[in-house]
């Protein structure tokens, strides 16, 4: 796969995916603007490097039609405020006027292209829809690590008519994920909050591999349970490590957990809606050990101030422990910007999905289009 540095983009046209799939509030302003400013390093790059910088993201799910709400005109204010200049605006993403626009595009400056998905074309990944994209560029740059598990035309047509390449935050999110996946320095421990088991088994028993303790949410084992019909977690247990041992896969129980023995799950009420003290020493204890922590998806309802405790006690010991820490995933994420903690972790996602799918085992159909 190249990197953007591999191409030389004087005066050329560089189309750049972005993710700018930011959480809006209830007036449609920005409520965090952590991808924008993961965006932020290839971005700079460009303008130092005297490209002509075309941007294209999504913001939403508009389903194919334009909604007000979601033209990125807020999106363009504040990556004009951090880059110090203004940039152009455009009300679409394609057609004549745009590849017009591209082209009178000077070195340095900057154009954002309207929200892709208000063309049902973007998520049907029609053929012709990346073509109309790629005339507007010379090279072809994916920094949206966010959208790479998707298989849509911006992401992975895109990428069939035009020279590619990653850009460096799509370059240092691999980089970080390897570090976690393929050559993690031990001990390990993973941390799995939020809730989704159908979604989530596969990356659990995929990081159970490589990790010596793998720290699952008591929503996650409360599903398992209500899945498989099993009472108590130590009965599941018991049972998993049967099953394992004969090789063999039950299909009446369509959950099954290869590394049992690694797994933690919180003391006391698995639906509770926070972990207990009990749970915070355990689980404090271990974190301490680790050199290495995947942490994704938070613990009970911490939105809610007085739920809080368990999510909080979890940051603050893996940034107590010194480890190379990676860290995903929506709702972890706004938690950690709510608490001031972003700068204080080795590699902070901005995917949810396509991170899952990533250490899943999974092959990202963005990262394969660049290869």
């Amino acid at each position: 796969m190249k990197s953007i540095k591999d191409f030389s983009v004087i005066g050329k046209r560089v189309l750049v995916r972005c993710d700018f799939n930011v959480p809006l509030d209830e007036k449609g302003n920005i409520s965090d603007d952590f991808r924008i400013k993961q965006a932020l390093p290839t971005i700079k790059y460009l303008i130092d490097s005297k490209a002509k910088i075309i941007l294209m993201s999504h913001l939403g799910e508009p389903g194919g039609k334009v909604v007000e709400e979601l033209k990125l005109d807020k999106i363009a204010e504040k990556i004009a405020e951090y880059v110090k200049f203004p940039i152009g605006k455009e009300d679409d993403c394609i057609g004549p006027d745009i590849e017009a626009e591209s082209n009178k595009l000077d070195a340095g400056k900057i154009l954002l292209l309207e929200n892709l998905r208000f063309h049902k074309e973007e998520t049907d990944n029609d053929q012709n829809f990346a073509k109309k994209l790629s005339y507007l560029g010379d090279i072809y740059v994916n920094d949206a690590f966010g959208v790479c598990h998707r298989d849509q035309a911006s992401v992975t047509g895109v990428p069939q008519n035009l020279p590619s390449c990653a850009g460096l935050l799509l370059e240092k999110e691999i980089e970080s994920l390897d570090r976690v996946m393929k050559y993690p320095e031990k001990p390990m421990v993973a941390i799995i909050g939020g809730a989704k088991v159908e979604t989530k088994s596969k990356f659990i028993d995929n990081i159970s591999q490589n990790a010596d303790y793998v720290i699952i949410s008591g929503l996650i084992a409360k599903e398992i349970l209500s899945l498989t019909n099993f009472e108590s977690w130590q009965e599941y247990l018991n049972y998993c490590e049967e099953v394992n041992s004969k090789l063999v896969r039950d299909e009446e129980k369509n959950i099954q957990l290869k590394y049992p023995e690694k797994i933690i799950v919180p003391s006391g009420d698995l639906g509770a809606l926070d972990i207990n003290d009990e749970s915070i020493k355990i689980f404090q204890e271990k974190i301490a050990t680790a050199k290495t922590i995947l942490w994704n998806g938070p613990f009970g309802k911490f939105e809610d101030k007085k739920y809080a405790k368990g999510t909080l006690a979890i940051a603050k010991a893996i940034i107590d422990s010194k480890a190379f820490s990676v860290v995903g995933g929506g709702e972890t994420v706004e938690f950690l910007n709510k608490q001031d903690m972003i700068d204080k972790f080795s590699h902070v996602s901005t995917g949810g999905g396509a991170m899952l799918s990533y250490l899943s085992g999974e092959i990202l159909p963005g990262i394969e289009a660049l290869e």
